[in-house]
């Protein structure tokens, strides 16, 4: 049986890989968790937010100039995201009460998640798309494109898995969304907004160390789009021991930012001129390539500030994300491409009939 990482790896894998663009949808429900929306759902073009619906608001909210052009033109467009909205709200809601009754749960803080989306690649013209569920931030179920199944990660799920294979035409109508209207839209929306989505920003390169042993880090800040990667390398072969990869994070300007450090503990300072740090931007063909030179590190070593622009940058980053998207998918995060787990189970089934309108279509 295929695993859900392997249908659901497409979202990761376009990092580092020229072309590609996707567009994503994520939702989170929760029950009992206070000074938060009960609902929110996000979407991301290239993972810049798009627009944004919360049970508070109750209507679908364009979070770039042109996406609200795109809303100007098209009034019909948000209000078909806010009927979407509101749809997907209640079914949400209705599982996590059946999860928790099926569970024998209390009235806990539980999270019932979604994601969903396809990949577009505008060279080959070749699709991908991807459906996911999660509660309590564990892998529940997943849909597999090619066969039209569902995968179930464990045996508690495996009831629900039956349940929608039958479903033949909601099954059909994940298809159509995920290889027809999904690709549809997100072509649109890289028109529309070319001018930002489309665009090629290098970013400044900086090597970073808080303390003489602290480990060294290359910092790569205002960058786009975000299909990105940075490595050390020694002797002109990229390293993978000593090495720690940071995530990308967004700046609030809408770029990117990330950095990768090197323990050099055991390294002699003879031997530093021997690594690098190389940035590669996706669809670039020159990488940006940095010596370890210790004359050219930044550090706060007997001073203060030096190593907060960083940081706060990507607080500033975090926050906006937050206030955009994140408070979507504040549970879900890249990890193994699935859900990360809290303290709680797995679910043993799930409504079918929750996904009638699971796709947004």
């Amino acid at each position: 049986m295929a695993s859900i990482s392997d249908v659901v790896g497409v979202q990761q894998k376009s990092i580092g890989q020229p072309l590609k663009h996707s567009l994503k949808f994520f939702f989170t429900t929760s029950s009992e968790v206070k000074n938060f929306p009960d609902f929110v759902v996000v979407g991301l073009v290239d993972e810049v937010p798009l627009g944004y619906c919360d049970s508070i608001s109750n209507t679908a909210e364009p979070k770039q100039d042109w996406s609200k052009k795109m809303i100007e033109d098209d009034p019909q467009h948000l209000e078909w995201y806010t009927q979407r909205c509101l749809l997907n709200q209640y079914n949400h809601k209705a599982q996590i009460y059946i999860l928790k009754q099926q569970l024998n749960q209390t009235e806990a803080v539980h999270i019932f998640q979604r994601m969903n989306g396809c990949e577009w690649d505008d060279e080959t013209g070749e699709v991908n798309g991807f459906v996911q569920f999660g509660y309590d931030g564990e892998d529940f179920i997943a849909f597999d494109l090619k066969t039209l199944t569902w995968i179930a990660p464990k045996p508690q799920a495996v009831i629900t898995k039956h349940q929608r294979d039958r479903d033949r035409p909601n099954n059909e109508m994940w298809k159509h969304f995920l290889t027809q209207r999904c690709p549809e839209l997100l072509k649109r929306y890289l028109a529309l907004g070319k001018s930002s989505l489309l665009r090629t920003e290098f970013p400044s390169v900086s090597l970073l160390q808080k303390t003489p042993s602290s480990p060294v880090s290359c910092h790569a800040t205002g960058f786009y789009p975000h299909r990105a990667m940075m490595f050390w390398r020694k002797d002109g072969e990229e390293l993978h021991e000593d090495v720690e990869h940071g995530e990308i994070l967004l700046n609030h300007d809408g770029s990117f930012q990330m950095s990768v450090d090197l323990n050099l503990s055991s390294v002699t300072p003879e031997d530093w001129r021997r690594y690098e740090c190389v940035f590669h931007l996706s669809g670039v063909k020159d990488d940006i390539v940095t010596k370890l030179d210790k004359t050219v590190i930044r550090t706060n070593c007997g001073k203060t500030g030096i190593l907060t622009l960083p940081v706060i940058g990507g607080v500033v980053g975090l926050l906006l994300l937050l206030a955009v998207c994140i408070t979507g998918v504040f549970i879900w995060r890249r990890r193994d491409n699935g859900f990360r787990p809290t303290n709680s189970s797995d679910s043993s089934s799930s409504d079918p009939s929750s996904v009638k309108d699971a796709a947004l279509n």
